[in-house]
């Protein structure tokens, strides 16, 4: 718990101290006017309180990530601490502040406009495909765990995926401040709610947990032979959202058509980030309870959890400890975690999906008939997706393996984009190249040594990624010569 205390006031202090900083590098204008002042078009350009476009974004960009993702990575053991830290102070939180004030300065973009203005039309082009192919995965993966859940209680999963599909059609059609505007505050503050009442039972708990000192090495392969999962690249591309997601810059720009003032957006981007981290670090702390804490896992203390014990599901932990600890409340918390928010990110991410098609036709979004016309082509490939998984009983895991790949994957193009706008504009960019390089090499070495993917030898796999970094860090000095 020592170290869990030490994480908590770490990323508190980093973000009025590092936040403060990247602030400074970028120098917000509290007179320039932003996008929804300058053009509000009552669908997607609206002006809303500072309070809900902070909850919003909390929400797009949390959902499931910081639970599911803490969950499944705190099996590393006390390392999955150091990444959340280090990881959301100094990439995550950089990541998305920059991305969102860029798509404000430039109109509400989209990222893949955005990436095609610094990084060329090819690599827009690229980003376009891949952006739009992410944001469906995300729908389909955040379709499938909460239709799955929902029909264990009442009906069956075909019902559901209709009741669900038709919600996301709603969300993504209707102005932002319809339903989004409405609904997401609400979901946000219950997410906090149940995340802050589990802080408090760890502390009433207080147990022995595995500590940073204990050694960062890969605990779940000690403890269990059939975790064979390697701790680099692996633990970097499970624990994303609490850490760094790419899938946070195609979120960014929906709060950058909201929000008033440029100088807001330190507390609703960086701040957003920062408290996502400390979910995921409550809920990676919640895990280590459950699968490391002596003299007794909390597996075997947590009702119907002994069977199961260290291959427990994400989702099932979440229900198991909420109930466990919080009563009748907690389970409906629980139910709220595991099913809301997967389905409040799956409608952004259509939104979102929708609206950089729209940038890239350059097709007014005023008149419902063509946001139809960009919609319907991304439900029918949704749809598609989903019953392929439903018909492959390894389909969800499938897509979430590459999802989450391709998640990090676009971390590494808007690093690398954030890294060529403060070259540009003479800005201390050490504060992208770093992350930049260090996600263009988990993203590369993944590829290389994952037997979902190249499945190489160790050895051959990482010297693979360390070329990958060099050949990187050459790319960057030979163009960054060429700028002066």
């Amino acid at each position: 718990m020592i170290t869990f205390t030490l994480s908590l006031v770490a990323l508190i202090v980093g973000y009025m101290a590092y936040g403060k900083f990247v602030a400074r590098v970028f120098q917000p204008d509290a007179s320039r006017l932003t996008p929804a002042m300058t053009h509000p078009d009552g669908v997607d350009y609206i002006a809303m309180p500072t309070w809900k476009v902070f909850m919003i974004q909390f929400l797009n960009i949390a959902g499931t990530g910081p639970i599911f993702g803490a969950i499944m990575g705190a099996k590393f053991g006390p390392s999955a601490y150091l990444w959340i830290v280090l990881g959301c102070i100094f990439a995550g939180a950089v990541h998305d502040y920059l991305s969102g004030m860029l798509s404000i300065r430039n109109d509400g973009a989209g990222l893949p406009e955005l990436i095609g203005k610094y990084l060329g039309k090819s690599t827009k082009m690229v980003m376009l495909i891949f952006s739009v192919i992410l944001l469906v995965m995300v729908g389909v993966v955040f379709v499938y765990s909460p239709a799955i859940i929902l029909s264990g209680m009442v009906g069956n999963i075909t019902m559901w995926f209709v009741v669900i599909f038709l919600y996301y059609v709603l969300a993504t059609m209707l102005p932002i401040d319809k339903i989004i505007g409405k609904v997401y505050p609400l979901f946000a503050i219950s997410l906090l709610f149940m995340a802050a009442a589990l802080m408090i039972g760890l502390y009433i708990k207080f147990p022995q947990l595995p500590e940073l000192w204990d050694g960062l090495g890969n605990m779940a392969a000690k403890t269990d032979d059939s975790a064979t999962d390697p701790l680099f690249p692996c633990l970097f591309i499970t624990i994303a959202c609490g850490a760094i997601s790419g899938f946070h810059a195609t979120q960014s720009p929906l709060m950058a058509r909201c929000i008033k003032n440029e100088r807001l957006g330190r507390p609703i981007f960086y701040g957003s980030m920062i408290t996502e981290g400390i979910v995921a670090l409550i809920w990676a702390t919640v895990s280590m309870y459950f699968f490391y804490a002596t003299p007794e896992q909390g597996y075997n203390v947590v009702t119907g959890a002994a069977e199961s014990g260290f291959h427990t599901a994400a989702p099932k932990v979440v229900s198991l400890v909420c109930n466990d600890w919080l009563g009748i409340m907690g389970g409906v918390l629980a139910l709220l975690g595991v099913v809301a928010a997967p389905i409040t990110s799956g409608d952004t991410a259509f939104r979102s999906a929708r609206l950089i098609v729209a940038d890239f036709l350059h097709l007014s979004q005023r008149p419902i008939a063509k946001r139809l016309a960009v919609s319907i082509p991304m439900f029918v490939v949704a749809i598609a997706l989903l019953m392929w998984q439903i018909d492959n009983p390894d389909g969800f895991n499938v897509i979430w393996q590459y999802f989450g790949w391709a998640n990090q994957t676009l971390s590494v193009f808007t690093l690398w984009m954030l890294t060529v706008y403060l070259v540009r504009e003479h800005k201390p960019y050490i504060i992208t190249l770093i992350p930049a390089l260090f996600m263009t090499t988990v993203c590369s070495t993944f590829i290389f040594v994952s037997p979902q993917a190249l499945g190489l030898s160790s050895v051959v796999g990482y010297s693979l990624g360390v070329v990958c970094l060099l050949v990187a860090f050459v790319w960057f000095c030979v163009w960054k010569k060429k700028q002066v």
